[in-house]
């Protein structure tokens, strides 16, 4: 659906569209991996920065010990490693493993291609103007989510 001087409503219809096929998408891979949308979750955070046990609970919402269990069902599909920090051996950093890592992106490779495909259509100013639209809409819903939680 392609709408011209898109309204407020209009937009956020399309964005809501957007965020229900990429959750579809996401069920389809934590489905045929077995794990819990809470755990896709804690995965995509610890692929996207690095992260100690106490950081990925702030980030979930969770209690330390529902993040544990997060993490032990991580560790035990072979998606993360907890490693101890070589200078503070205290610290526990979360690690996601090549195997992993690879294992998501054969399954989103054609995902990847198709937003390519989609996206070469758009001159450079209007790739801008998503990635800024796409920025300020991302910062807004963070906003949002920290004021309600």
């Amino acid at each position: 659906m392609i709408v011209s001087d898109a309204t407020d409503y209009e937009l956020s219809m399309l964005l809501r569209a957007l965020v229900m096929e990429s959750n579809r998408f996401l069920e389809i891979f934590s489905a045929a991996h077995e794990l819990h949308p809470t755990d896709m979750t804690a995965l995509n955070l610890i692929m996207t920065t690095p992260m100690t046990p106490g950081t990925l609970a702030k980030a979930l919402n969770l209690s330390a010990s529902a993040t544990t269990s997060v993490l032990d069902r991580l560790e035990r599909a072979g998606h993360v490693t907890r490693e101890r920090d070589p200078q503070d051996r205290r610290r526990v950093e979360l690690r996601v493993l090549d195997a992993a890592t690879a294992l998501a992106s054969t399954f989103f490779q054609p995902l990847a291609r198709e937003y390519a495909s989609a996206w070469e259509r758009l001159s450079p100013q209007d790739r801008q103007v998503v990635a800024r639209f796409l920025a300020a809409t991302t910062a807004a819903t963070s906003r949002v989510r920290e004021s309600v939680s």
